[in-house]
């Protein structure tokens, strides 16, 4: 579970977060929505320590994430807008390994856990490939494949679909949908909630660094019309 108990972000004294207060629950797919600027980046960034409330709580599993920072990035999967901002390594199979390597795990427990994450993300057999050479929807499955090994209990995506073209976009949905049914926890940030909202089992709208619907998605659809963003058609 991931809880966000009033908590408040600035930036160079310009407000972010407003008094957040939200709670994520254990195998639950919850879409993230809103403009941008809206808040909802920092907001997954608050979720392993990337960045800190000025004040305000966020737990992972019961324990606030400022008193054990390792504890929630490996309980908690990140992955970013555009996945070769998160890249460490040249190749398909060390980018994964990183995270586990960082844990300290033995390293057939490490190459268990790449096996298992690139095949999970259909790209298995393919750690010495370049991470370069890839395409971008290849490049996303990766990024989700470094995520998933360190054995989240939540994955934490942001505009996971930017650039995608649309075999690419299908892929890496089918993928989310795929570890949602096995019981991974999903907090997926995104303005277009066309491919999404069938997923969701909550969606959480943002304006002005505060949470404005928290709500099922056909009762949420019926809220957003207001807002700058994308919604299926009905």
């Amino acid at each position: 579970m991931i809880e966000f108990r009033s908590v408040t972000y600035a930036f160079d004294d310009v407000p972010v977060l407003e008094d957040v207060s939200l709670t994520i629950g254990d195998g639950e797919f919850v879409v993230l929505a809103g403009a941008n600027g809206s808040g909802k980046t920092t907001l997954l960034r608050h979720c392993n320590g990337l960045v800190t409330p000025d004040s305000g709580t966020v737990l992972v599993d019961g324990t606030p994430v400022t008193e054990d920072l390792v504890a929630a990035r490996s309980s908690v999967g990140m992955v970013f807008q555009h996945p070769r901002d998160q890249f460490v390594a040249a190749t398909v199979g060390a980018d994964v390994a990183f995270g586990p390597e960082n844990l300290g795990l033995e390293r057939a427990e490490i190459d268990r856990r790449v096996a298992d994450a690139l095949e999970a993300v259909n790209m298995a057999g393919r750690e010495d490939e370049r991470i370069d050479h890839l395409s971008g929807g290849e490049q996303s499955r990766v990024a989700i494949a470094g995520a998933l090994a360190m054995a989240p209990t939540h994955l934490v995506l942001d505009e996971p679909f930017t650039g995608l073209d649309d075999p690419a976009r299908r892929s890496v949905l089918s993928r989310l949908e795929a570890l949602s049914e096995d019981g991974t926890g999903i907090l997926l940030a995104t303005h277009d909630l066309r491919d999404v909202l069938d997923l969701a089992d909550r969606v959480v709208a943002m304006r002005d660094g505060a949470v404005a619907i928290d709500d099922s998605p056909d009762r949420a659809l019926e809220a957003l019309s207001d807002f700058e963003v994308r919604v299926p058609e009905r």
